[in-house]
């Protein structure tokens, strides 16, 4: 078995390792091959994964190339990991939107339509490498914005694939754990899209539950209590860009106020000096500010579901396929899936609440339509998305607004004139 892990020299990259070696007896991987654009990155990672891998004591070959048609010879599962532009444009995505009065942020609102055109034409590129050079091989993607990303590579491609988040895992659990409730008596409907989605109903021990698990978490998530109640549902805490934009808004636009990809390029500045030091073969604590824990399990699961057939239950990004009404059959949506040999299979929700039918749907819209703008790399279609997003309030703010966006992203959008 081979794991491939393109865009190796994330910060990330050590997470994934960490869950090779802790699922090694249900996944005995016999190679790791990292590759990634940043040989100086990709060497510190491939040096640390060595490491981690000698300590565990695991007959596992690591190989380390930019040549990633190179890289996938041969694979098995390739983890993909990618950020088209690095952090700086990530912060682009975030402080251009702010000037507008418009939430920067890299996966919602203006800012994750750039991230997205940034990256689909990337990402179907690896996808049709894939398809030449290990058509057997199973994508497994975490690149943000991921539920975009799902329906571009289930639209224009023919890799087999599963989108990744570790948000309804985490939101999942942590509102069991406000309920007092073991997750192993609990049960969370998920619904929506990749960081807009929704607990719709919480079961314990087979009874519902969701009007306690309302109750419980009213005062200790990120949205209101009392819009919580109203709403009846629990949201992922992104919504909180819809529901308190202004508020979130303000707190951006605070002189001194440091956007999240700021933080983190200091974060990561640390994390690679610490990556580089010889004597490190574990995944250091800090690792734990950079966010997004928990993708190891949920990479691994997925893994281990496809190769072992298991038919095990994971909320995954997958084409809709008629399980979610109101949604086109080849558009994205984040539902509970079984995972066997043949991949994700979307289980039936059936009929989106109707508090929160109209939100889901108009984003539903804006990415699709940011999909056929990255596919086709039009600067019309680019527009239609941007004016269809819920957080951008007109055509006046949304003109210059796109422009400003479409230069800063120049170097990465070919087709921007």
């Amino acid at each position: 078995m081979k794991l491939v892990i393109v865009g190796a020299g994330s910060s990330y990259t050590p997470e994934l390792i960490g869950g090779m070696i802790e699922d090694y007896e249900s996944l005995p991987f016999t190679e790791v091959s990292l590759t990634d654009i940043n040989a100086q990155r990709l060497k510190i990672l491939g040096g640390l994964t060595e490491r981690m891998l000698n300590r565990a004591g695991l007959p596992v070959d690591v190989t380390a190339t930019t040549d990633r048609r190179r890289a996938l010879e041969g694979a098995t599962f390739v983890n993909c990991l990618i950020r088209v532009g690095g952090m700086d444009a990530r912060i682009k995505d975030e402080r251009i939107p702010l000037k507008y009065g418009i939430i920067g942020q890299e996966t919602t609102g203006p800012g994750g339509m750039m991230k997205a055109l940034r990256t689909i034409p990337v990402m179907l590129e690896l996808a049709q490498d894939m398809t030449e050079i290990c058509p057997e091989a199973w994508l497994i993607n975490y690149t943000n914005p991921s539920g975009i990303i799902a329906e571009a590579l289930g639209k224009h491609s023919d890799v087999r694939y599963a989108g990744m988040c570790s948000g309804p895992m985490g939101w999942s659990e942590a509102i069991l754990h406000l309920m007092g409730v073991d997750p192993a008596r609990g049960n969370v409907a998920w619904v929506g899209l990749n960081h807009l989605g929704f607990a719709t109903q919480v079961w314990v021990d087979g009874r519902d539950a969701t009007e306690q698990a309302v109750e419980a978490v009213a005062d200790h998530w990120s949205i209101d209590g009392e819009w919580l109640r109203t709403l009846g549902a629990i949201p992922a805490s992104y919504l909180e860009y819809y529901y308190h934009s202004p508020s979130v808004i303000a707190e951006a636009r605070t002189p001194g106020h440091r956007t999240r990809g700021e933080q983190v390029k200091e974060i990561e500045a640390e994390l690679l000096k610490a990556y580089a030091d010889p004597e490190l073969d574990e995944k250091p604590d800090l690792l734990e500010e950079r966010g997004g824990g928990g993708y190891a399990k949920l990479a691994m699961s997925v893994m281990r579901n496809i190769h072992h057939n298991l038919g095990g239950r994971q909320v995954l990004q997958v084409l809709n396929q008629g399980a979610v009404d109101g949604i086109p059959p080849d558009a994205s949506v984040e539902v509970e899936c079984v995972i066997d040999r043949l991949g994700p299979h979307p289980l039936r929700f059936g009929e989106i609440p109707l508090p929160i039918r109209g939100l889901i749907q108009a984003v539903k819209a804006y990415e699709s339509l940011s999909v056929q703008a990255a596919v086709e790399g039009s600067r019309r279609v680019a527009m239609q998305a941007l004016m269809a997003h819920p957080l951008v309030p007109s055509w006046e703010v949304a003109k210059p607004l796109l422009d400003e966006l479409l230069t800063a992203n120049q170097h990465w959008l070919p087709w921007v004139s």
